[in-house]
């Protein structure tokens, strides 16, 4: 089988080892940007990714990147706790949590992708067509060289949430619609907070604070943490992605937000650098897959990033859509099968990110109390906020019960099930 996939981000370059763990080797891989630099700041990888990862065998390069957070942690915006969980193997995971920098995951993965596959990495190359034959697909590509043709027996498209194979396939759908919030994302090294393994969020549906640890804490109890500032009501929805901005307007929205454990401002203020984002996501597609041609990741279901989920979702559409190819007796019934496990499932989880998933705890909390309370069960049942976090963790399919025992997606396990039960 000869595959094509159009982009070289987390979705593209998990889909390209899922594929080939699956003993589908006939991989190429194009690029848009000219060079692949690893940009971006923090990304969470749940345990149902780290699961796929593990199984993949590259979760110990991925791990060394990062630190797995012991625990999740809610407040209001006075720094008054509403909501805490354990994560990852302190939950009862089989498999950790990572916290790690997008930049030095996509670039692990490259390395991973050209240790296993070679050079099969093509940058430079931006999607303007694709066509469909009896039993194939080719994409065309602008280069600086001028158009190049790729035939696959399958195209993915993996290209994020301006995919151009999804605008080719949904001509009229547009632009990414904006929430009307903006979030500014950076990392910066402060002194350690809580223990040193908390991911906290902070805030209410109009203006939040999220941090995460990247590392371990230093001799001096400093370390490297990832945040999110939030807030409705400022920025643009054609802010420049990736684009630099001053702190200092930031920090000044934030001047109030000084915990006992945290000094949100002065976080802020000691970025490395700040990048300006619009909150947009895409809205639920009727189909992904056209003939021989699918979509993968933020392609397919760019979500908000509430529940921190996104990456996590493109790792196992690639797991999901490897299986299905190495097994199904057709391309056509391994793509069907493929948007069958898959699509239903991102439609609700973006739904609920919309609803701002676990998050909802927050906002239930500013809502019911928003000068802030003395014992938030008076405010929420804990019953209540239980299930807000339990009911999340079943639609994103991460629910311990169900993840620690379900059964895998790598084709050699199923097979050795298969011969089992026979």
């Amino acid at each position: 089988m000869n595959v094509v996939i159009v982009g070289a981000g987390i979705a593209g370059l998990a889909t390209a080892l899922s594929l080939e763990a699956a003993g589908i080797r006939d991989i190429r891989i194009f690029e848009r940007a000219p060079e692949i630099r690893g940009l971006g700041v923090g990304i969470n990888l749940l345990p149902h990714a780290v699961r796929e990862l593990t199984e993949l065998g590259v979760a110990d390069r991925i791990e060394a990147l990062g630190v797995g957070p012991s625990r999740l942690a809610y407040y209001n915006r006075h720094g008054q706790p509403i909501w805490s969980e354990p994560r990852g193997l302190d939950a009862g995971y089989r498999w950790p949590q990572l916290s790690v920098h997008r930049g030095r995951l996509q670039l692990a993965l490259v390395d991973l992708v050209r240790e296993r596959l070679g050079d099969v990495i093509e940058t430079g190359h931006r999607l303007v067509g694709v066509s469909e034959g009896a039993d194939a697909a080719t994409a065309t590509f602008e280069t600086a060289s001028g158009a190049v043709d790729a035939t696959g027996d399958i195209v993915i498209g993996a290209d994020g949430i301006h995919s151009a194979l999804r605008a080719i396939r949904y001509p009229a759908e547009g632009a990414p619609p904006w929430s009307g919030l903006t979030l500014w994302r950076g990392t910066a090294v402060i002194p350690g907070y809580l223990d040193g393994r908390t991911m906290i969020m902070a805030g209410d549906g109009d203006q939040k604070f999220v941090a995460y640890p990247l590392g371990a804490p230093d001799a001096d109890g400093r370390q490297r943490v990832n945040f999110i500032a939030e807030r409705r009501g400022e920025g643009s929805p054609d802010a420049d992605w990736n684009r630099a901005v001053d702190p200092a307007p930031i920090v000044e929205l934030f001047r109030d937000w000084r915990f006992d454990w945290l000094d949100v401002p002065a976080a802020i203020a000691a970025a490395d650098e700040i990048l300006e984002y619009p909150m947009v996501d895409r809205d639920a597609l009727p189909q992904w897959t056209f003939g021989r041609t699918t979509l993968v990741g933020d392609a397919a279901h760019a979500m908000y990033p509430n529940g921190s989920n996104g990456g996590s979702q493109a790792i196992l559409d690639a797991r999901t859509l490897a299986f299905h190819l190495a097994t199904a007796p057709t391309i056509a019934a391994a793509l069907d099968a493929y948007e069958a496990d898959r699509r239903p499932a991102t439609a609700k989880l973006l739904e609920m990110t919309r609803q701002t998933g676990p998050e909802r705890v927050m906002q239930l909390a500013y809502e019911r109390a928003p000068e802030g309370f003395a014992d938030i069960h008076d405010v929420i049942p804990a019953d209540e906020l239980a299930e807000i976090a339990a009911a999340y963790k079943r639609a994103a399919g991460f629910h311990p019960d169900v993840l620690n025992s379900r059964a895998s997606m790598s084709v050699e396990a199923a097979a050795r099930d298969a011969q089992a039960t026979s």
